[in-house]
């Protein structure tokens, strides 16, 4: 990876999505949430943040998460960050993964630019994990942002999981190698 570990900027595009925010509400009538319940950081994580978490969620002590940048969180836990996987490629093209506060765990998009086309679908990260197919409300605003800076990349949130999936399927394993 080229991005040198001690930089916890954002990526511009991330803090484009930043400035605009995420919202957020139970709606009572229909008995269902509206929006994505997703809260992004303003910087990467620090790494011994991360690793003071990485452990507990792990139940072990010998890993530090130190392979991770997360940049964001949902209000029950979840962790939403990259998966530095790919050496010499930019922190903006490494996937996206998952780890949600009962122990599962996915990729989500290939790269930042996947994510970008999650957003303006209207799907925030765990509603990509658990249920890619659901129309979630597009916003303007995030698909200006995906056009932006993954021009011609569109394509249904289903596609852009479904190929994370299968680029990354031993995801899950290497964390449940890592978890005691």
């Amino acid at each position: 990876m080229t991005d040198t570990p001690g930089d916890l900027a954002l990526p511009i595009a991330l803090a484009e999505v930043l400035e605009i925010g995420f919202e957020w509400e139970w709606d009572e009538e229909a008995d269902e949430a509206r929006g994505c319940d997703f809260q992004p950081y303003e910087r990467f994580e620090a790494p011994e943040r991360t690793a003071g978490w990485f452990r507990l969620w792990t139940g072990n002590d010998e890993v530090d998460g130190s392979q991770f940048r997360f940049f964001g969180s949902t209000g029950s836990g979840d962790y939403v960050g990259l998966w530095l996987v790919r050496p010499d490629a930019p922190i903006t093209e490494q996937p996206v993964v998952y780890l949600g506060s009962e122990g599962e765990c996915g990729v989500i998009a290939r790269d930042l630019g996947d994510l970008l086309w999650l957003f303006a679908y209207g799907l925030g990260p765990q509603e990509a994990f658990t249920d890619p197919g659901h129309g979630g409300q597009p916003n303007e605003a995030f698909q200006a942002i995906a056009e932006r800076y993954a021009p011609g990349r569109s394509r249904s949130a289903k596609e852009i999981v479904a190929a994370a999936q299968g680029e990354f399927p031993e995801f899950s394993d290497l964390i449940d190698d890592m978890c005691r």
